[in-house]
């Protein structure tokens, strides 16, 4: 027999649904290149976010969380949102759990700047596995 040090996949579930509880309600909230956001970013803020007909500040309500390992990996996902009949150019995303506090639980660049003229802007986010979804504690 052997013992091997560890963080239990059941632990690191555990805290990614007490850090993250499927119950709470989370936005996208989509960022111009203006914006500042990076791993420090804590709370929801206004500044850089993008205007423009067909999106509503403060972002929009995810839907289709899904907390689970994957292998050694807890992650979260979420459905993808997507802004019918809009006019905007986007370079990022926060999602925001408005629930509690309005924390930031996550960034995503998009690389560049995403425009849509009078058309839906969709996020695709990442699949959900242990390499790539959003939201993962390894």
């Amino acid at each position: 027999m052997a013992i091997t040090a560890a963080f239990p996949n059941q632990a690191k579930l555990d805290a990614l649904i007490a850090g993250c509880p499927p119950g709470n309600v989370y936005k996208a909230v989509l960022y111009t290149s203006a914006a500042a956001l990076s791993k420090a970013t804590t709370t929801y803020s206004a500044a850089g976010e993008v205007t423009g007909p067909g999106y509503t500040a403060g972002g929009q309500v995810l839907t289709g969380i899904a907390q689970s390992l994957d292998g050694d990996v807890a992650i979260m996902d979420f459905a993808d949102p997507s802004w019918p009949n809009s006019t905007i150019t986007a370079r990022g995303m926060a999602i925001v759990d408005t629930t509690n506090g309005n924390k930031v639980k996550a960034v995503l660049d998009f690389g560049a700047d995403v425009t849509s003229t009078n058309g839906t802007f969709g996020v695709t986010l990442p699949a959900p596995v242990a390499a790539t979804a959003v939201i993962r504690i390894a």
